[in-house]
């Protein structure tokens, strides 16, 4: 990750806004505080070894709550009227920053909120998160039948993250050799060496799982 081009593009991101009071432009306040809030999650994302640490299991302490607290005004500066993609990613990004645990994520706010950017800037990988955040309030079996279907379509064939996706929801759903297939599809996929190691131990976690004699976990 590049901090320095995080830091140079918020730096940006404000100077844009203070020259441009008080008619800065909805969209340019919902990207400085789209920015802000992505960035405040950055040490947390990796652990020491570089590996990824998936966001319900971040150690929220290690948030940058300054930044947080900078961004959650220009979010609710950014939603008024008519809000575009950015205020909507950026809404978004805010729940996830306001919930004290994984457990507190107002996931039903987030879906409703992809309803509105789905409407917005329609588009494969849109729905994808979408699709995620449906599996999270309505559980995984009915989000397989949105992502299978954004599969059936072609469109998002070589991106890694779908088969990620379905490999997560296989696994969430008790499914662990659907799952190893997604999974081994994603890693053929991916190029980037953090997800890759990501994906390989949850390859090999439902590897284990696939092979357990019947009954072993009960």
């Amino acid at each position: 990750m590049r901090t320095d081009l995080c830091a140079e593009a918020i730096r940006l991101g404000r100077l844009v806004t203070l020259l441009t009071k008080p008619r800065t432009p909805a969209e340019a306040t919902a990207l400085l505080a789209l920015m802000l809030l992505q960035d405040a999650r950055r040490e947390a994302r990796l652990d020491q070894a570089g590996d990824i640490v998936v966001l319900e299991e971040q150690d929220r302490r290690r948030w940058d709550r300054g930044q947080i607290a900078e961004a959650l005004p220009l979010v609710e500066e950014a939603l008024r009227g008519n809000p575009g993609p950015y205020a909507i990613q950026a809404a978004i990004a805010a729940l996830h920053c306001q919930a004290a645990r994984p457990e507190d994520t107002d996931w039903p706010q987030i879906l409703r909120l992809y309803d509105l950017l789905e409407r917005l800037q329609p588009s494969p990988v849109v729905s994808l998160n979408r699709a995620v955040a449906f599996a999270m309030v309505h559980g995984p079996q009915p989000a397989l039948a949105l992502i299978d279907g954004l599969a059936a379509t072609g469109e998002l064939d070589s991106y890694h993250l779908l088969h990620a996706a379905r490999a997560d929801l296989l696994r969430r759903g008790g499914s662990p050799g659907e799952a190893a297939k997604s999974y081994t599809r994603a890693l053929a996929l991916v190029t980037n060496d953090s997800e890759r190691r990501f994906l390989e131990r949850r390859l090999d976690e439902v590897q284990a799982q696939r092979d357990l004699p019947a009954g072993a976990g009960i």
